[in-house]
């Protein structure tokens, strides 16, 4: 599917083929993961780094202004307000930065604290002079207002230019505990750690092995001895595929386990039993479960109109017939957030990409938001929130609020990935309704019966099932112009026509196909 202009996301689809058959379809589109981890973590968002400001020029200024400076201004902003403002403050107050030329012209969260040449338009001079009593300074804590020649000279100061000959940016300090941050232990480079030395050499078969016995030696702890065969098989198939073993197959693992005698020609049985347990159905199924709990899996929407997503099942399925297919983690990912850029050799591959990509459109999501851009803004936020703590293992939304605390990561991070979803049309087929305004569209699939498991519906079946909507749409009107007859007559008694109409029309159950 090209994708010009404003992308699209979304777990349905409909595609008519040319055979004359329809079938259901899920398409969905959004960014690389190469793309969003590759700029995020090489320039394109800031992960704890200082901002650099933009350069400011310096004018000339002459040598009684240049004093004037160094003489009336520069030691009042070291005495009164480095200790909050400055790039040694433990917390910059209000993002303003006062020691250096940069830092007053930029500013803070308020914006500029000068403007050269027009004391009256200069947020600095207003906190001096205690007219808001918000923007007052410095604090009476620290001594309350400046002598009133003081506050002269600031404005005689900023009205003949502001000359300040300090370098440096408009510095703004690391997200939460900036360099710290970075040194935590989720932000290092991976690196190979040699298997330790073991007392009990002849006991571990693997470097895991190794690891183990090294902790439990350090601890003053035997290794328990090793597992029954038939504990062993039930392990295995528990851990697998979630099911208890068929008990004649267990039996028979134990007497091949006992006749096979020797270490190596054991594990070539447990190897072979493993092979025969990945390679069933029920593999996919029990361990796809984990990423589908991470992926935040649901069939509905939530939140305050609860409404079906009519093939989230189609994610489902990818997600399980993945695990089966053993698909590598760095293509699995990259197909659920970019499937509808990624190249394809068929139709039917094209489809299961896009099927992929339903990731981004399943979740919670407010149908019944009276404001749309509220309503797109937080459904951006919450693809955020999945695709960042699923993939970065980070809870990134917290900073559409505030800077975290404790992670590299900023608003101004935040509001950079917002830009890229919010440049994405989710589709993630919802019906309209009292209380669902926000409704979603279907999308197109290449190939939907790829990726189908649900029997293609004829012509004849479709148009069967669009002359029945049209005749419940039918009974809906009469219904209504019936209640309208019994209101004006004073009758209040509910016919058989209004009463079905308020079955299939006036509440939420919905109404089977005929």
């Amino acid at each position: 599917m090209a994708t010009t202009g404003k992308r699209r996301v979304g777990p349905n689809g409909f595609q008519e083929n040319p055979c004359g058959r329809s079938s259901i379809g899920l398409t969905a589109t959004l960014f690389g993961l190469a793309l969003l981890a590759g700029w995020m973590f090489s320039g394109g968002v800031s992960l704890g780094s200082a901002q650099e400001g933009k350069p400011i020029a310096q004018p000339q200024w002459s040598a009684e202004q240049l004093e004037f400076f160094e003489a009336k201004i520069r030691p009042v902003l070291v005495e009164k307000c480095y200790q909050c403002h400055s790039e040694d403050a433990k917390q910059l107050g209000g993002g303003l930065r006062v020691d250096t030329r940069a830092g007053l012209l930029e500013g803070g969260d308020s914006g500029a604290a000068i403007e050269p040449g027009k004391p009256r338009d200069s947020l600095l001079l207003l906190a001096l002079k205690y007219e808001d009593e918000d923007y007052a300074m410095p604090p009476k804590s620290a001594g309350g207002k400046l002598p009133d020649n003081v506050i002269a000279d600031f404005e005689k100061w900023i009205r003949q230019g502001a000359a300040d000959p300090r370098e440096g940016a408009a510095w703004v300090p690391d997200s939460g505990a900036g360099e710290e941050a970075k040194q935590w232990w989720a932000f290092q480079p991976l690196k190979v750690s040699p298997a330790p030395a073991v007392q009990q050499a002849a006991w571990p078969t693997s470097d895991l092995d190794r690891f183990v016995l090294a902790k439990l030696e350090a601890a003053g702890m035997q290794p328990n001895p090793d597992a029954e065969p038939t504990t062993l098989f039930r392990r295995l198939s528990f851990d697998l595929v979630g099911l208890p073993p068929d008990p004649q197959a267990a039996r028979q693992f134990a007497n091949d386990w006992i006749a096979a005698g020797t270490p190596s020609l054991r594990r070539e049985l447990l190897a072979r039993e493993v092979d025969r347990l990945l390679a069933t159905p029920q593999f996919g199924e029990r361990w796809g479960r984990y990423w589908l709990d991470v992926a935040r899996y649901s069939e509905s929407t939530g939140k305050d109109f609860n409404t079906l997503y009519p093939l989230a099942w189609r994610y489902r399925d990818y997600v399980i017939d993945a695990f089966n297919a053993d698909l590598p983690y760095d293509q699995f990912v990259r197909q659920q957030v970019a499937g509808d850029l990624l190249e394809a050799d068929s139709a039917a591959e094209k489809s299961q990409h896009l099927v992929a990509t339903g990731f981004l459109a399943i979740g919670p999501k407010s149908l019944n938001e009276q404001m749309p851009r509220q309503f797109v803004v937080d459904m951006a936020d919450e693809q955020i929130d999945a695709v960042t703590q699923s993939v970065l293992g980070l809870t990134v939304s917290c900073a559409r609020c505030h800077d975290h605390k404790f992670d590299p990561i900023s608003q101004k991070d935040y509001t950079a990935l917002l830009g890229i979803f919010l440049s994405t049309e989710t589709r993630y087929g919802t019906a309209g309704a009292v209380g669902g305004r926000n409704a979603g569209e279907l999308l197109l699939l290449p190939d939907a019966e790829a990726v189908s498991h649900l029997k293609p519906q004829s012509r004849e079946e479709i148009e069967r099932k669009k002359q029945r909507l049209e005749d419940l749409r039918e009974e809906q009107r009469e219904a209504f112009a019936e209640r309208q007859r019994s209101r004006r007559e004073g009758n209040t008694t509910r016919t058989g026509a209004s009463k079905r109409w308020r079955w299939g029309f006036g509440t939420s159950r919905p109404i089977a196909a005929a």
